[in-house]
């Protein structure tokens, strides 16, 4: 069993689940990441915690140091990440609260640093990403669902947009035409270090709110983080029983 790396996204800035708690800041050749490690064990299995966008949720997706953050992972001995991400829902099915495991995702983002290969010296790498989240992981996930009881949907393609901002109707229209069935902003460059790093990776996406134009009515904030809460609440309940398994 390896070092179990999770990743909080919004509406998971801290984990309690997490005993034998370890806090300590570290640095990295990037940077600081966001937050501290916190070092413990959910069950039998031994994690790493990291609060993607701080402890305070004080740091914007576009202002997130990824790559400190995944070689902080890295140094710490993690060998595969679960991403905790809260998403807008585009496609029908998944409704807000819910849980997605995707398989996939478009990158739309851009003007962030999204390679460990690059500056003088650094030789050209390449890596494969046809499938950019880990099968053997998804699948853990899925099972550990299945046994807590919880249901969540099995695949989908998250579309990684810029930020801060909500997208518009347009971009929303868009982005499904694409193929995107899911709409967050951390999801890229976030996978992709991972598998420079050769660290196993994969998603449990949280639906917050439906995209825009999809509901006909604005998105409201307070309705997000109600949203959020039940469905981190589920969150809580998958990782705790992949600690068991």
């Amino acid at each position: 069993m390896g070092l179990l790396g999770i990743i909080g996204g919004t509406g998971l800035d801290r984990l309690d689940l997490v005993r034998e708690r370890d806090e300590r800041p570290v640095t990295t050749p990037y940077g600081a990441p966001s937050a501290p490690l916190v070092q413990g064990r959910i069950g039998t299995q031994a994690v790493v915690f990291l609060a993607r966008h701080g402890h305070e949720h004080t740091v914007a997706p576009h202002e997130i140091n990824y790559r400190a953050n995944l070689r902080a992972l890295h140094d710490a001995g993690v060998t595969e990440i679960v991403a905790v991400a809260a998403v807008g829902g585009i496609a029908d099915g998944p409704v807000p609260g819910g849980l997605v495991i995707p398989d996939q995702l478009i990158d739309y983002t851009h003007d962030r640093p999204a390679t460990f290969h690059e500056g003088p010296g650094s030789a050209v790498e390449h890596v494969d990403f046809t499938w950019p989240y880990t099968t053997a992981l998804r699948r853990r996930l899925l099972e550990a669902a299945a046994a807590a009881g919880i249901d969540v949907l099995d695949g989908g393609c998250y579309g990684a947009t810029q930020g801060p901002r909500l997208e518009t109707a347009a971009e929303i229209a868009r982005l499904e035409r694409d193929g995107c069935t899911l709409v967050g902003m951390t999801g890229m460059p976030e996978a992709v270090l991972a598998r420079e790093l050769g660290v196993d990776y994969a998603c449990c996406a949280v639906i917050a709110n439906q995209a825009a134009g999809k509901s006909g009515t604005v998105i409201a904030v307070r309705e997000i983080e109600t949203n959020l809460r039940g469905g981190m609440d589920r969150v809580r309940a998958l990782l705790e029983q992949l600690g068991h398994q």
